[in-house]
């Protein structure tokens, strides 16, 4: 059974900075992509990144360059680094695969608040 556990939210201000992890366990396949999602209140959930097993990454359009995914197959560890962050990128962080690009679903975690204000 797949366990993903998400952390590294938190209370910031705008402009700062915040480093997520997503620790997974169980029998999850490292060569397909995973995917970081967020979803703030009232909106419906949304892919922001994702990255696959050789490294190759894929950004929303409206993160104009500020965060930034990796992983670490031994680890088994992915991570989100969110850079300059704005009040509209406030929501409940989650990770995922990306079936769309081949991976499958996986039991949604608790996920990691991201609170952007000043």
């Amino acid at each position: 059974q797949v366990q993903l556990v998400e952390s590294g939210g938190g209370l910031v201000q705008p402009g700062g900075s915040l480093r997520l992890s997503c620790a997974a366990s169980g029998s999850i396949a490292s060569i397909y992509p995973m995917g970081w999602y967020r979803q703030a209140p009232g909106k419906q959930r949304e892919l922001v990144a994702f990255i696959t097993s050789s490294g190759t990454t894929k950004y929303a359009d409206s993160l104009k360059g500020r965060f930034a995914i990796s992983r670490d197959n031994a680890k088994r560890t992915v991570y989100l680094q969110m850079n300059s962050l704005t009040p509209e990128d406030t929501g409940v962080y989650y990770c995922n695969g990306v079936p769309e690009y081949g991976s499958s679903w996986y039991p949604w975690g608790q996920g990691t608040q991201v609170t952007v204000s000043s």
